[in-house]
């Protein structure tokens, strides 16, 4: 069921198959589709029919966070997949931490998507925020504690630009558009479903770009360089950041990293586009 925040950007002018082209995104571990809305537009405007929606336990269904599992996510993701890809000759699947695992898996799942653009991978939870407690995760998730415990959602908000930091701070006071901690049983379903993703890796077959910062306070660039070295993938490409944390949609280097992502899909679409007309 989609909730208010969950958002579809459709080109109604656009009505052949071949057409057109659609990117599906997911947003990260406690957020919401409102963290990836400024991201689909930009895609949009590029061209793009665009879907995001939340995850089980997220958006306006935080109560059941402690409910879901990291299955529930991946059958949603697929189900999401599975209802869309059919509409269009060329899809594409890109996401920010636990949303680029979940790209991640997806193309481990699915041999007909045309590419997929990681942000900020989390498979490791090893930035330079991460808490030196975390070494009793295995521990505290084997008991009813991960019922209970939360990490808080640390000062910086995963954004070095103070000011971009501030106004975020002010809007999450106001507007319920996502977690301000992180509860150690979704943070164990995270951590399982990025196990999941490293043990296949190999199966991925399609394109893949992973944009990652030096300085990300939640995940270090560990975690892209495993998805990039474990991939079969002909075509692979690595990015990393200098003036940005975490939520790189957000930070310093915004920009770049959204025309970095459309010039990755554009070479994508052209190539594929070119492969039509030899076969006709």
């Amino acid at each position: 069921m989609a909730n208010g925040i969950d958002f579809e950007l459709l080109h109604d002018d656009i009505a052949e198959k071949d057409n057109k082209k659609a990117v599906l995104l997911f947003h990260g571990l406690t957020g919401s589709p409102f963290e990836m809305r400024k991201y689909g537009d930009f895609l949009f405007k590029s061209g793009y029919d665009v879907f995001c929606y939340s995850f089980p336990g997220h958006g306006e269904r935080v109560s059941e966070i402690e409910t879901v599992t990291w299955s529930d996510w991946c059958n949603f993701a697929q189900n999401k997949y599975n209802e869309l890809r059919a509409n269009y000759n060329q899809f594409f699947v890109s996401g920010l931490c636990l949303g680029a695992a979940m790209a991640v898996y997806l193309a481990e799942h699915n041999d007909d998507i045309t590419g997929v653009a990681a942000l900020s991978t989390t498979l490791f939870l090893d930035g330079f925020c991460i808490p030196w407690t975390i070494c009793l995760l295995p521990f505290a998730l084997s008991t009813i504690i991960r019922f209970y415990y939360t990490f808080p959602e640390d000062d910086c908000f995963g954004i070095k630009n103070e000011r971009t930091r501030r106004s975020l701070a002010k809007l999450t006071a106001k507007v319920d558009i996502g977690m301000d901690n992180y509860p150690l049983n979704c943070v164990g379903g995270l951590l399982k479903l990025s196990k999941n993703v490293r043990k296949n890796l190999k199966k991925v077959n399609c394109p893949i770009l992973c944009i990652h910062s030096k300085y990300d306070n939640l995940s270090s660039t560990k975690s892209a360089k495993v998805v990039l070295k474990g991939v079969s993938s002909n075509i692979k490409q690595y990015v990393e950041l200098n003036d940005s944390y975490h939520m790189v949609l957000y930070d310093n280097e915004k920009e770049y990293v959204m025309n970095t992502v459309k010039e990755f899909f554009t070479k994508l679409v052209s190539a594929e586009n070119e492969k039509e007309v030899v076969c006709i």
